[in-house]
């Protein structure tokens, strides 16, 4: 049986934080932690089952002695924000309604929301809910991870792919995936596609590099580097030699015609050893 861990809680509180930062008495503890997954399930429903979608990946919670703090990272903070701050405003409203106590909502940026797993996984759960090919889609969102500057992409989907009667699991890699690496950042998500033919499931993790290694995207096209000569008498690499040799066979050189010499014509009957012999 394979033991496998989720990539998100192997580097919790090594080189990732939390995502819920407080303190409580032992009394309180299970009420604070079923009110932190009411307002991520209410968040949840709230931006990214409905349209428009405001595409929320994580929501951080702080909580101090008299506030919640509630951090919303989503890739489109108009929509999240609404115009003049409206939707914030009724966000925070419901959300001390539900909990009862006084909340502040701040939402940050998503730069790259092709790096993020959680946004990744449930654009895949999407486009197989609209029918769409699921290798095709697989691959595209790979490729598309990878020209965004990720260093490694894996994903997995599991379920009746394609209606078929036997479920199956299909995979999509490019890159490496360091798992066992604390030093790492491999994001990592699950996400749910309802289709009529059954419940398929997707996983994706996303590798980015180090941890304080910033990606840094190009605007072009990386090159291919040029070839390089090999040193001389190695498998593989031309040498000067080589390129002298393949020259003379593609144009040989002209050969010098040799000097014309006046010889005696010699008659077949005439017998040569005696003209010798008398000279």
């Amino acid at each position: 049986m394979g033991q496998k861990v989720s990539p998100i809680g192997f580097r919790t509180g090594i080189t990732l934080g939390w995502q819920s930062t407080w303190f409580a008495p032992k009394a309180n503890y299970g009420d604070y932690l079923v009110e932190d997954q009411k307002i991520r399930k209410y968040v949840d429903n709230r931006f990214n089952r409905r349209m428009p979608k405001g595409a929320v990946a994580k929501t951080e919670i702080i909580r101090t002695r008299n506030e919640v703090k509630v951090t919303l990272h989503s890739a489109r903070p108009g929509v999240v924000i609404g115009p003049r701050g409206g939707e914030v405003d009724k966000l925070r409203e419901e959300l001390e309604e539900l909990t009862g106590r006084k909340i502040s909502v701040n939402v940050i940026e998503i730069k790259d929301p092709e790096l993020n797993s959680n946004l990744v996984a449930e654009a895949i759960a999407e486009q197989l809910g609209k029918r769409a090919s699921f290798r095709r889609t697989m691959k595209q969102y790979c490729e598309s991870a990878m020209q965004a500057g990720a260093k490694g992409v894996k994903i997995i989907c599991a379920g009746r792919l394609g209606g078929s009667e036997m479920s199956r699991k299909e995979t999509q890699k490019l890159g490496s995936i360091p798992l066992h690496t604390l030093d790492a950042n491999v994001d990592y998500a699950v996400a749910t596609s309802r289709t009529t033919y059954g419940a398929i499931g997707i996983k994706v993790w996303i590798y980015k590099g180090k941890f304080g290694e910033e990606i840094v995207q190009s605007p072009h096209r990386r090159r291919r580097p040029p070839r390089r000569m090999g040193p001389p008498g190695r498998a593989g690499g031309r040498t000067k030699g080589a390129l002298t040799q393949a020259s003379r066979t593609v144009a040989a050189p002209t050969v010098a015609a040799a000097p014309e010499v006046d010889v005696p014509p010699v008659k077949p009957n005439e017998d040569v050893t005696s003209e010798a012999k008398e000279s």
